[in-house]
């Protein structure tokens, strides 16, 4: 065989794996260290999951609050220790179910939340003081907090109990997802003033969660992923600085998401690279002196892209090695896809092989009994050096270059994420990246496809009806003049619009209400 036509052992990041390591692969005794202790390689609890597991977070919503209320009772009944809200398109974007914009997207990919009434039915019998919740949200997050908030204060439970994740990044929403509704400077200014607020009064909640999943959904590698991420972390981090909150303060309640993509070996070195980039940004860029500000705490879903509907079995096992690979990299809560996520939402079958997947490597696999089981592995930790190395560098000329919020506008993350994403393909399509029934190992065999979750029609109509009783029932003008007072306070670039949006909620003013009227003040982003 000619040297051009060796076959090529590279990363999706495109680091070449050496056909061997040995010991000058080692890790530098300062840069390994001990888990619980700077600079956080090997993970960020000194007995990591001997002392806790994970969080085993499954990802649900779909159609009403109703149905997604069952399933939640459903996955906490199998075992499941944290709830992860995904809610529709017009919730996302602030639209009510009766916008002629939310036609035939009313419950489709998620819940749709409204009304403080369907906040309350969302959660009907789920004890909000004793459940971690993660609300998955961006544009519309400080609203669905409010809903949240004001929920639990009806049901005597004190804001500051409140546990949980706040999603909260509107800057990977510019760079990889698209549900951003103002321009830049406005969404910074409602992320922030949420954080802000959560800082001080629901002390237990983590009030962002920086996402890096949807980058890589997008089509990034994994240097991109994690540099991209923590690009969009310094500029939240100065915001609430320049606002006067302390590092120490602010670094504990910072929390990040990730993916895990196929490469194994990659994505664990990923995850323990990430911890010590993030550790040293914290200590010598911003001067955060408590470990716990230095910590890097993250949370992992399996990467639905990665997901095939082609032999869609196949994607069970896809999903199990990605998930031993974010435990064995350190995750702190973890969510598994259900094979069938690439043909619809998943059943209650498919949802509850996912968590059982983490349930097996957890109580029948011995991974979590030993801290950092790959730590001297060779291979593992040159690869850890090597996107330590690229991850800073590449930290370093984004920075160089303006910053994040500079370079969205410019829309330069973006074309660096297609221009990877292309690449991919291109390896995809040249049969140079297998994959597994796409375009090797293929059946000529008709599949039979697997039972799909199915969503009523009648659904979109019966949550229109219920939001016309809600208006009906509730006190108009009160709603009314709540939402003038948001609007009157969103002309005012210094005041915290949170105590705003949790007083229009608690007068029972919708989603569609609250974000119009600050669409009437900030105006609506629109892409080039």
């Amino acid at each position: 065989m000619s040297d051009q036509e060796a076959p090529s052992f590279v990363t999706p990041s495109g680091i070449e794996i050496q056909r061997y390591y040995g010991p000058d692969a080692a890790a530098a005794p300062g840069e390994l260290g001990r888990a619980g202790e700077y600079p956080f390689t090997r993970g960020i609890q000194k007995t990591m999951y001997r002392g806790r597991l994970w969080t085993m977070r499954q990802y649900a919503g779909f159609g009403t609050a109703k149905s997604t209320n069952a399933r939640f009772r459903w996955l906490l009944e199998q075992g499941q220790t944290g709830l992860s809200t995904a809610f529709d398109l017009p919730t996302q974007l602030g639209l009510d179910a009766d916008d002629p914009k939310a036609k035939g997207e009313v419950g489709r990919v998620g819940v749709h939340v409204g009304t403080i009434d369907d906040m309350d039915a969302l959660f009907d019998a789920i004890p909000l003081d004793q459940v971690s919740t993660s609300l998955t949200i961006n544009a519309t997050a400080p609203v669905l907090l409010a809903l949240y908030v004001a929920v639990a204060k009806t049901r005597g439970i004190d804001p500051k109990v409140l546990r949980g994740t706040l999603q909260n990044d509107i800057l990977k929403e510019f760079i990889a997802r698209g549900t951003q509704v103002f321009p830049a400077a406005p969404s910074l200014r409602l992320c922030v003033d949420a954080m802000e607020w959560s800082l001080k009064n629901t002390p237990a909640f983590h009030p962002i969660s920086i996402s890096g999943y949807h980058i890589r959904e997008a089509g990034s590698d994994a240097v991109q992923e994690v540099a991209f991420t923590f690009a969009d972390a310094e500029v939240y981090v100065r915001a609430l600085l320049e606002r006067g909150v302390g590092v120490d303060a602010l670094g504990p309640k910072l929390a990040f998401f990730f993916g895990c993509h196929n490469h194994f070996l990659e994505e664990i070195a990923k995850f323990r690279a990430a911890r010590r980039v993030w550790a040293r940004l914290m200590r010598d860029d911003f001067g955060a002196k408590e470990p716990k500000s230095q910590a890097l705490r993250f949370h992992v879903q399996t990467c639905g892209s990665t997901l095939t509907s082609a032999q869609p079995h196949n994607n069970a096992m896809r999903v199990a090695w990605q998930a031993l690979a974010a435990v064995l990299g350190g995750a702190q809560s973890l969510h598994t896809n259900a094979y069938d996520e690439a043909l619809a939402l998943p059943t209650q079958e498919s949802a509850q092989l996912a968590l059982r997947t983490q349930q097996i490597l957890a109580h029948e696999t011995g991974v979590p009994d030993t801290v950092d089981p790959v730590a001297g592995a060779w291979a593992i930790e040159s690869l850890t050096d090597e996107l330590d190395r690229r991850i800073a560098e590449t930290l370093a000329r984004l920075r160089a270059e303006g910053g994040m919020l500079k370079l969205i506008e410019a829309e330069v993350p973006q074309r660096e994420i297609q221009e990877r994403a292309y690449a991919y393909q291109r390896e995809i399509e040249e049969g140079r990246r297998k994959i597994v029934g796409v375009n090797a190992l293929r059946l000529d065999e008709k599949e039979k496809a697997p039972e799909r979750l199915k969503v009523s029609p009648k659904l979109e109509a019966d949550q229109v009806k219920r939001l016309k009783a809600f208006r009906k029932a509730r006190d108009a003008k009160a709603a009314a003049a709540a939402t003038a007072r948001l609007a009157d306070a969103a002309r005012a670039p210094e005041e915290n619009l949170f105590p705003h949006i949790l007083a229009a909620v608690e007068s029972r003013a919708t989603i569609g209400e609250i974000f119009g009227a600050l669409r009437a003040v900030f105006g609506e982003h629109h892409a080039r």
